[in-house]
C-alpha cells in the first residue's frame, strides 16, 4: 500500500469532491472521506501511449454512455510542475473512479445489451472509422488512424497483426492465408455494408465487464476503443463466454443485425478472427482455426 497519495491525484479528487480528505488504502488503492474509491496509476515513459489510449477510450465512453465505465478524473504526463520528484518527469499517469464489482449478472447483462445498443453504439464519429490516438488490445498496439470506410479500417487492423506475425516468424502458412483473407474475404463481407462508425469498447469480453455491487448496474472497463462496425464489439464476447446469452438477445432487440443479415455469422467469424490473431501475437499459439472464415 502506498504511504501517500500523489498531490496531483489529491487535487483531482478534491476538484471532483470538494472538501473531502484523501488517503491511501489497500482496497481501493485511494479513498476519499466520502467513501468513494479511486485508482491512480503511474507508468514508465514506454507506457505513455497505453495510458493515453485507455484514458481517451474512457473519455469517449463516458460521453456516449455516462456511468457505464469508470469516470476518468485525470490523465497525462508529469512535467516539472506536476511531478513530485525529478524522476517522475516524463512518466504517464492515470486516475479514475473505483467501482466494487461482481460478475455480470443476467439482469445487468440485459441492461448492458440495451445501453450498448442505444447509447455506446449509437454514438457516431464525425471523422470516419478509426480513432484519434493509438489504443491497445491487451499489449497490442492497434493500427488506429482515420479511414473513409469500415473495410479499410478493419483491413488495417488485421493487416497490422499479420505484419507482426511475419516479423515473429513461424507463421508463414497463416500469413499466406491472411493475404487471401485481405484480398477476397474482407472486401466481400465488409465492402457491401452501409453502416455508420460508432464507438466501440474494443475488448468487450467477460473479464472486462461486471456488476456494480452498490447499484446492480453493468460496468465495462479496460477499453481499447475505436469507431467501427457495432457488430465487431460482440466478437470477443462470443469467444470466451461468461457473458449471458440474454445480453445478445436484448442487444439485437434494440439494434438489429446489419444487412445483409444472412452474412451476420460470417461477419462474426471475421471479427472473432481479429482476436484470435491478437492472441496468437501475444501468446504464440501456433494453430489457428476459425470456422471457415478463410473460405
Amino acid at each position: 500500500m502506498p504511504s501517500a497519495v500523489h498531490k496531483l491525484f489529491v487535487e483531482a479528487i478534491q476538484k471532483e469532491e470538494p472538501g473531502v480528505t484523501v488517503s491511501a488504502s489497500s482496497s481501493p488503492p485511494i479513498q476519499s472521506s466520502s467513501g468513494q474509491g479511486y485508482i491512480g496509476k503511474v507508468g514508465s515513459p514506454s507506457e505513455t501511449e497505453q495510458f493515453i489510449g485507455e484514458a481517451e477510450s474512457l473519455r469517449g465512453i463516458n460521453v456516449a454512455a455516462p456511468g457505464l465505465a469508470p469516470k476518468l478524473l485525470a490523465a497525462g504526463v508529469f512535467d516539472e510542475e506536476t511531478a513530485e520528484s525529478g524522476n517522475e518527469v516524463g512518466k504517464p499517469y492515470f486516475l479514475c473512479e473505483y467501482k466494487h464489482m461482481g460478475t455480470l449478472t443476467d439482469n445487468a447483462a440485459n441492461i448492458l445489451g440495451k445501453r450498448l445498443a442505444t447509447e455506446l453504439h449509437a454514438y457516431k464519429s464525425t471523422m470516419g472509422f478509426g480513432f484519434h490516438v493509438p489504443t491497445f488490445c491487451g499489449q497490442t498496439k492497434q493500427a488506429n488512424g482515420w479511414f473513409d470506410s469500415w473495410e479499410q479500417c478493419f483491413d488495417a487492423l488485421v493487416g497490422s497483426l499479420f505484419a507482426t506475425l511475419r516479423k515473429q516468424g513461424g507463421y508463414e502458412a497463416l500469413c499466406r492465408q491472411g493475404d487471401e483473407l485481405r484480398k477476397s474475404v474482407i472486401p466481400a463481407l465488409l465492402g457491401p455494408l452501409v453502416i455508420q462508425p460508432v464507438l466501440l469498447h474494443g475488448d468487450l469480453w467477460s473479464g472486462n465487464t461486471g456488476t456494480d455491487a452498490k447499484t446492480g448496474q453493468p460496468v465495462i472497463f479496460d477499453p481499447s476503443s475505436y469507431y467501427g462496425h457495432n457488430e465487431a464489439d460482440l466478437a470477443i464476447a462470443r469467444i470466451f463466454g461468461g457473458i449471458p446469452k440474454s445480453f445478445f438477445k436484448t442487444y439485437h432487440e434494440y439494434l438489429p443485425k446489419s444487412e445483409p443479415e444472412d452474412q451476420y455469422e460470417l461477419r462474426g467469424d471475421l471479427y472473432e478472427l481479429y482476436h484470435y490473431l491478437n492472441h496468437t501475437v501475444l501468446f504464440g499459439v501456433r494453430t489457428l482455426q476459425v470456422n471457415g472464415c478463410w473460405s
